[in-house]
């Protein structure tokens, strides 16, 4: 990894999400769990070599996956509003094409090979995680989303999706139309906002992950 793009890394979470994050203290009831939603069939059957949580670039490669650029953020949280630190958070996702990163995926050979499709991050003592990515597109039979699992201990502790808040296709989804009550549906859904001060048109999301379990260490 090269000295600049680790320092985007590094950096570029803390200056473009670090407004939105939460101050310990500030919620008095219990927040909603985050609903689970299916893995689904095309979690990465190949790990990339690029595994961390920027896929937009692989490695020090110069030419960045096509889509439009998001920066999504949030925070691991128990009900009661405590970070969880540790974390590992994982995202897979199609990409502009609507291509997943598996052999199995529709159109595999049309796969956007800039993009990564897959990273992880780990949650700092905030709960606090970061990822630039592209936003979700749609494909055959589901509407654009992000899959989620968050990891803790080694252990798979929560399988989920986000989706975008007010897309219409999320009311024709077959997954998202098994959550029946509105609180749950609202723990899947997330704004897709333009980026202040860009002037690429990048866009960013905050999703926060709500855990009905107690943290460890």
């Amino acid at each position: 990894m090269t000295q600049s793009r680790r320092k985007f890394l590094t950096t570029s979470s803390a200056g473009i999400a670090g407004g939105m994050f939460w101050t310990p203290g500030v919620m008095a009831e219990q927040l909603t769990v985050t609903s689970k939603l299916a893995e689904g069939p095309f979690y990465p059957d190949k790990m990339p070599l690029d595994t961390d949580n920027d896929l937009l670039l692989i490695n020090d490669s110069i030419n960045p996956g096509i889509g439009e650029v998001t920066h999504l953020s949030g925070r691991v949280l128990t009900a009661n509003g405590s970070p969880v630190r540790n974390a590992v958070v994982e995202i897979w996702q199609v990409d502009g094409k609507g291509v997943y990163l598996h052999t199995k995926s529709s159109d595999a050979e049309k796969r956007d090979a800039n993009f990564q499709g897959f990273g992880r991050f780990l949650t700092d003592s905030k709960g606090q995680y970061y990822f630039r990515t592209v936003k979700p597109v749609p494909y055959p039979g589901r509407t654009p989303h992000i899959h989620f699992a968050i990891n803790q201990g080694g252990k798979r502790v929560l399988t989920t999706q986000m989706l975008i808040k007010g897309n219409p296709q999320n009311e024709k989804d077959g997954l998202f139309k098994r959550v029946k009550d509105k609180k749950k549906r609202d723990t899947l859904l997330a704004d897709f906002k333009p980026l202040a001060g860009s002037a690429v048109g990048e866009l960013q999301v905050n999703f926060d992950v709500v855990l009905g379990i107690t943290p460890k260490g």
